[in-house]
């Protein structure tokens, strides 16, 4: 099942992509009131979660440099209700890949059955453990095909998210650790110049690198040593194993059928979304 985990994730993760990628989602946040697309961000996809404070975003979401959700969280609520902005999150987020698949693709007999077949994934894991994909459970599922892929493999997403937070912390590897060993991964050097790294403060993640060469992780040139590849490999089969059991709710032929109908679909969501960013 570890490898049936990575293949839905390399499936699902282009329909959850288009709420950070594609203009809707963005749109739709701003229309509510949200001034930049980082308050969208986080305003959206805490609120499952309620009302809670910075500290408890900050713990769930796990990769932010400290400080981050509390530029955010709880000011973006105090005129917008978190029920209004989750709600416009998935409305902007379909309406994206509604758009990029065209009207015979999202109307398709092969889009209801992939929507059906991912809600019974979705919703058949347990949830202990699990504080993200709980938040998202706890919601309605909606009633359009669209919009209820989308929603169960974000579901789906933040249930492997909340898997890759626990062996992250079993390893002993924080948020910005990670954003470093995902850089090297990706064949990026130096990782400090990384998309999530590269904003932080110099001291800040100097004295991350520090630990990480204390540690035998990288080396002195900032590359992976031996037994920084190894824990990285580490993490990200245990991620897998973690993110399995939605998936025991599909027989075999029903695991099948559900790749063969996501394929043509991740295909052209991938074709249609450029990163914003």
């Amino acid at each position: 099942m570890t490898h049936t985990a990575r293949r839905m994730f390399e499936l699902l993760e282009p329909i959850c992509l288009v709420t950070y990628f594609a203009d809707e989602c963005n749109e739709e946040l701003a229309a509510l009131g949200h001034r930049t697309y980082w308050e969208g961000y986080f305003a959206s996809r805490a609120a499952p979660l309620g009302r809670v404070p910075a500290q408890v975003v900050h713990a769930a979401f796990y990769s932010f440099a400290d400080g981050e959700a509390a530029r955010h969280i709880p000011s973006a609520w105090e005129t917008i209700p978190p029920e209004a902005s989750v709600a416009a999150r998935e409305r902007g987020s379909a309406a994206s890949v509604r758009r990029i698949l065209g009207d015979g693709m999202a109307g398709s007999p092969g889009l209801l059955r992939a929507a059906d077949l991912t809600t019974r994934a979705a919703t058949n894991a347990p949830t202990e453990g699990r504080v993200m994909y709980a938040g998202m459970r706890a919601l309605p599922v909606p009633g359009d095909p669209v919009a209820r892929l989308w929603h169960s493999a974000t579901m789906l997403r933040e249930h492997r998210g909340d898997g890759h937070v626990a062996a992250l912390v079993g390893a002993r590897i924080g948020g910005t650790e990670a954003h470093v060993l995902d850089a090297l991964a990706r064949g990026i050097h130096p990782p400090e110049s990384f998309g999530r790294l590269h904003h932080l403060p110099k001291e800040r993640l100097a004295a991350v690198m520090a630990g990480l060469r204390e540690r035998g992780l990288v080396d002195a040139d900032g590359r992976f040593t031996d037994a920084g590849r190894e824990t990285k490999q580490r993490i990200e089969a245990l991620t897998d194993e973690l993110a399995a059991p939605p998936y025991e709710a599909l027989s075999p032929a029903e695991l099948d059928e559900l790749t063969a109908e996501l394929e043509p679909i991740t295909a052209r969501l991938v074709a249609g979304t450029r990163p914003r960013r």
